[in-house]
């Protein structure tokens, strides 16, 4: 499987750094592995839906 870096993921998904590792943190990120210090994202992992926009409230 190939991976990519929480920079790659937030460049594709329009997202900070941080806002990738938190999301891999909370477990939102399928297949997301944590390797020492940094996380890997398998590639094409599709975006977790942000439940702060009017979007996500609306599929609750």
């Amino acid at each position: 499987m190939d991976y990519m870096t929480t920079k790659e993921a937030a460049d594709e998904w329009g997202v900070k750094i941080r806002q990738v590792q938190l999301l891999c943190e909370k477990g939102q990120v399928d297949n997301a592995k944590r390797l020492g210090h940094i996380w890997v994202i398998p590639r094409g992992a599709k975006k977790p839906i942000d439940g702060r926009t009017k979007e996500a409230k609306q599929q609750q």
